[in-house]
């Protein structure tokens, strides 16, 4: 599957916005990537793509101004990938997808994946968009996150098998 470009033949911001995110390969990238993991290893265990896909996502998202590469080893030449200001704005999208994913695609006995307690206030912050409990908008770099203990072990579960 090819990575979609952005192309000015629509006015539609929604058009516009879902060819630059509008794939589940992308979307789960870009996950990984809220969630710090930025070495592309990382990336490919915990989505599942292929090589070629992660790697074509990464370049995407790179070339849109979403994501910038940053060399950690000279030899051999590696890179980690982080987020840019633009990329950071998606955050609140993340956000929106997480809340009606735990509300329409989960039973209730798997519970929440990530609980997020926001740092402003101190308390439990729900799915969001605003803190459940003070009312003010949730912002990445206010919140601390846990996840639930199934879904550590998913992850671990995933790196390990990578790893393998």
């Amino acid at each position: 599957m090819a990575v979609k470009k952005s192309s000015p033949e629509t006015l539609c911001p929604i058009a516009r916005a879902e060819a630059v995110v509008g794939d589940r390969w992308t979307v789960l990238v870009l996950r990984e990537l809220f969630m710090r993991n930025h070495r592309y290893d990382e990336i490919q265990a915990q989505t599942g793509g292929t090589p070629q896909m992660v790697a074509a996502r990464l370049k995407s998202l790179e070339a849109d101004g979403m994501v910038e590469r940053r060399a950690y080893n000279e030899r051999p030449k590696r890179y980690e990938y982080h987020l840019t200001a633009k990329g950071e704005a998606f955050y609140s999208v993340v956000l929106a997808l997480r809340a009606w994913g735990e509300a329409w695609c989960k039973s209730a006995e798997e519970g929440v994946a990530v609980r997020f307690t926001h740092q402003t206030c101190g308390h439990p912050a729900g799915l969001g968009p605003l803190c459940e409990h003070c009312g003010e908008l949730l912002r990445r770099e206010e919140l601390i996150s846990e996840p639930s203990e199934a879904y550590a072990q998913e992850r671990l579960a995933r790196r390990e098998a990578f790893k393998a």
